[in-house]
């Protein structure tokens, strides 16, 4: 059998993902790196938590800022960078596998920009979503909600699949539905805060907006349902 010695190793990710996903890795690798005491001393160990009071998301903070009328930028633009911050190792190594498998799938079928978008609307809509949810002032913080909205694109593209082959499009839920169990029972036995809200406005997010920003849209979507 022929074989291409030329081929990478591994298949090669759309470039939109290693965007997105190298800010995350980086980020952890210093603030590891930091923790572990390799670089930056005894300020090192403090890395972690400069971060994350820099960059996460605070429900009660950005309450103050809608009732002021006032948006300082350093402020506002917590809605997108809480997901490239993460409470330890296994975090991010989670988010980072999911996101590069997502990634590679929805971005290979979407244009990069609507990636982009996907994920940074994802961002947002999770943001509001945990600030609703009553009487949490919990910070914010980690890729879920974004990676969430990459899960939706993905949904979507196999919902789109199942319908032009007069399947049970339901199916393309399974997955969603699989991971909102696995974080359920998580939760009970470890216990965990409000970021399921989070997580599943962003994977409501990234499948609402997959019918705009795919390739052919809704006309796309409807041209597959009137073939079966």
């Amino acid at each position: 059998m022929y074989q291409d010695r030329n081929a990478p190793p591994l298949n090669p990710l759309p470039a939109v993902v290693w965007a997105l996903a190298l800010p995350m890795i980086a980020m952890e690798v210093v603030l590891s790196a930091g923790a572990s005491g390799v670089v930056g001393g005894m300020e090192g160990a403090g890395w972690r938590l400069q971060a994350l009071g820099r960059f996460v998301f605070s429900p009660p903070l950005m309450q103050a800022m809608i009732e002021a009328g006032e948006y300082p930028p350093q402020h506002l633009m917590r809605l997108v960078t809480y997901p490239f911050v993460h409470g330890g190792v296994t975090h991010a190594l989670f988010v980072v596998v999911i996101l590069l498998a997502l990634g590679k799938m929805v971005g290979e079928a979407f244009r990069w920009w609507s990636v982009l978008v996907i994920f940074f609307a994802a961002s947002v809509a999770g943001a509001f979503a945990f600030m609703a949810v009553p009487g949490n002032s919990a910070p914010l913080f980690g890729g879920y909600p974004p990676v969430y909205g990459l899960i939706g694109g993905f949904t979507f593209l196999l919902w789109v699949n199942l319908a032009a082959v007069g399947s049970n499009r339901y199916r393309a839920f399974t997955l969603i539905g699989m991971l909102l169990v696995f974080q359920l029972i998580f939760g009970l036995l470890f216990g965990g805060g409000y970021e399921w809200v989070a997580d599943v406005a962003g994977f409501v997010t990234g499948f609402a907006l997959s019918f705009v920003v795919s390739p052919g849209g809704w006309a796309r979507v409807l041209a597959k349902i009137r073939q079966r």
